[in-house]
């Protein structure tokens, strides 16, 4: 059987629920499907300890953390300081997944803002790239990112990118990456597939958002990034690559977004 090529999953939460009993046997899957790094995401500073374990636990398993946007309400405000020692960690590579939901939260919208610009200090402080969640927020979040940006430059990928093409614009202007999840390989998410095409390659990345939105053939079923493959199938088809180019591409850009990987891994 054919090697198949090295790919990343850039958005995943090895740490929720779905995976319990059996995490071993997902990370060993995603190997031999090619990815061989993945990024499993702490969404509530609580829990930290225990993503940071999967990530001492298990070859090419790097993290992040941050307080998601729909948690925002839920929990403490981190601080700059608090992520910014969380960075010191070796496996640790990015700041959030931070953002704006007004899809289910929108009664927090006041309190989202003030969490992104706190997760966008630390980014900037610690170099690292900040990872994005946005939904039913477009408007504000160009704008708080376009004037971030301009008070002082932080690298950033736009997670599971399913907003508008302005938006996209908007975050490609700016330098920013945008990652394709399992929703571009929906029939019906044309508008998605166009975006990346409009997009340079060399700003676009891949993920699973496991547990969430696995791929097709896989909608319906619980997510794991050993799908990272059918994701990307699409995106080289989008780019009219083969997979093993769009495979390359996709892995050089995480190494220059998320360059701590590359060198701790």
């Amino acid at each position: 059987m054919p090697t198949p090529p090295a790919l990343v999953d850039s958005h995943c939460h090895l740490d929720f629920p779905d995976f319990a009993g059996e995490l071993g046997q997902v990370v060993e899957r995603a190997h031999a499907a090619g990815v061989t790094r993945m990024v499993t995401i702490c969404t509530r500073l609580r829990n930290v300890a225990q993503v940071r374990a999967i990530s001492e636990a298990h070859r090419g398993v790097f993290w992040a953390a941050g307080t998601h946007p729909m948690s925002a309400a839920e929990e403490p405000l981190a601080t700059v300081a608090e992520l910014v020692a969380l960075a010191a960690h070796p496996k640790f590579v990015g700041i959030g997944e931070t953002g704006l939901d007004y899809h289910y939260t929108a009664e927090s919208a006041t309190l989202q803002q003030v969490s992104l610009r706190v997760h966008i200090e630390a980014a900037r402080a610690t170099g690292l790239p900040l990872i994005i969640h946005s939904r039913a927020a477009d408007a504000d979040m160009a704008r708080i990112l376009t004037e971030e940006h301009r008070a002082g430059a932080f690298g950033c990928v736009m997670h599971c990118y399913s907003s508008s093409p302005a938006l996209a614009r908007v975050a490609l202007d700016l330098g920013f990456y945008l990652s394709m999840s399992g929703i571009a390989t929906f029939p019906k998410s044309q508008e998605i597939r166009d975006i990346f095409a409009a997009a340079p390659l060399d700003r676009v990345l891949v993920e699973t958002d496991a547990p969430y939105l696995a791929p097709s053939p896989h909608r319906g079923r619980r997510n794991e990034p050993a799908f990272t493959a059918h994701t990307a199938a699409v995106g080289a088809s989008v780019f009219g690559l083969s997979l093993a180019e769009f495979a390359a591409a996709t892995s050089a850009n995480f190494d220059r977004l998320f360059a701590k990987a590359r060198i701790a891994g």
